[in-house]
């Protein structure tokens, strides 16, 4: 256990709200609006994300509205654990109560608690102060999936509300850069511009102003990639070779949208299919990449058939790709910005290259080109009995009718903002 003074000294550096008055640059954020309604819930928060997408500046927006709306400042403690990986919850919420005399069993307390998945078995740790302090609300946040093990999901289910914070949306970079373009056709020229900033960019918040590509490139780098694969991912799973897992996400990265075939990929690392099958889950629980599946409306053969898989950062394109590549990262950005969760490809090599399953299925083809061919498009509408599919494009924007179908070709820019 580190020693106390060390602890009394990060807590006083972490919380300037209980000296003084409180204040922070906050912009808007489309999740905030949702779990903010929980709040006032006696369940625990849970916000997951990629290094850098702002989940601590959600956590201290929490802090600065509860003391606007007059919660007692001094009972609010914000902690990271980035660095205290040998304290315990307990021991924490211990020499806060002993150190600033604070009564534990009287009034309202909100703890947020960052980075708590390097704490061992921080589960059944916050399940304890949970189930025996009601006057509590905790908050916690991590930079992996909180939720690894089956077991952390069931000894906290019903307790626990899970919100993952994204990279910034198109309309939140819009936000964020001071840019009201309306009417949309009135700026058709700037917003395209923009939109290929933001390509670049990489939705990261403090990224949002930088026009300097090798300063943005070696902070994707350096304060993202780097941290995750040398540093978080070790400490979290047993990985012999970290080289062999960096060269698996520097594959995915420089070819976004690969259909994986674990045999050839493990012969072309040189470790076993079942380690590369692991890795690829260490990758994706840190949010790094993402694997969609070959769409089918059998959920069991979903889970059985073709995956792609994707970087979270598509800008990581430019660095580890070749000059063909930004057609790649386009599509890449769109399956993020979509938040899809499938593709089609059918055993004659026909493809779609989003399939979007919420009330109603919408196949989505992606093309940062010159628009041909469809027949993918147009194979999916009619085997699934689909009216209208949709064409995001670079520029383009029409209305075409095949018989009694009819797509609609919208450019990217544009169709993240209506949407």
């Amino acid at each position: 256990m580190p020693k106390i003074e060390e602890v009394k000294k990060a807590l006083i550096e972490s919380n300037p709200w209980w000296k003084q008055k409180f204040d922070i640059n906050y912009k808007d954020r489309e999740i905030y609006l949702e779990l903010s309604k929980y709040l006032d819930a006696k369940q625990i928060i849970a916000l997951t994300g990629l290094r850098r997408v702002g989940k601590t500046t959600i956590m201290l927006k929490i802090v600065k509205d509860k003391i606007n709306n007059g919660f007692d400042a001094g009972n609010i403690i914000y902690f990271s654990f980035d660095n205290f990986r040998d304290l315990g919850i307990s021991e924490l919420i211990e020499i806060y109560s002993e150190n600033f005399e604070k009564d534990l069993t009287k009034q309202k307390f909100i703890f947020l608690l960052d980075e708590v998945q390097k704490v061992e078995n921080w589960e059944e740790q916050i399940k304890r102060i949970y189930d025996l302090h009601f006057n509590f609300k905790i908050i916690v946040s991590g930079s992996e999936s909180l939720f690894i093990r089956k077991k952390s999901r069931e000894s906290l289910a019903g307790r626990m509300f899970e919100f993952k914070i994204e990279n910034l949306s198109f309309k939140e970079f819009l936000s964020f850069k001071g840019k009201e373009l309306k009417p949309l056709n009135l700026y058709e020229k700037e917003l395209s511009f923009l939109f290929e900033e933001f390509m670049f960019q990489g939705g990261f918040p403090e990224l949002v102003d930088i026009e300097n590509k090798d300063f943005i490139k070696n902070y994707i780098r350096e304060t993202v990639v780097e941290k995750i694969l040398f540093r978080d991912i070790p400490l979290m799973f047993p990985i012999k070779d970290i080289s062999v897992l960096e060269s698996l996400f520097k594959i995915i990265s420089s070819n976004p949208g690969q259909i994986i075939e674990m045999n050839k990929l493990a012969a072309e690392v040189g470790i076993s299919r079942r380690v590369v099958s692991l890795y690829l889950g260490y990758l994706e629980n840190s949010f790094l990449i993402k694997k969609i599946f070959n769409f089918s409306k059998n959920q069991r053969k979903t889970v059985k058939k073709l995956k792609k898989y994707y970087p979270a950062i598509p800008a990581l394109g430019f660095m580890y790709g070749n000059e063909d590549i930004k057609p790649k990262i386009f599509e890449n950005v769109l399956v993020l910005q979509t938040r899809a969760n499938f593709f089609w490809r059918d055993a004659y090599k026909n493809e779609v290259d989003i399939v979007i399953e919420d009330k109603k299925i919408l196949p989505i083809e992606v093309k940062y080109g010159e628009i041909k061919d469809l027949n993918g498009l147009l194979k999916f509408m009619k085997i699934f009995n689909i009216n209208q599919g949709l064409v995001i494009s670079k520029k383009e924007e029409s209305k075409q009718k095949f018989d009694n179908k009819e797509v609609l070709i919208v450019p990217a820019w544009k169709w993240l903002l209506e949407k």
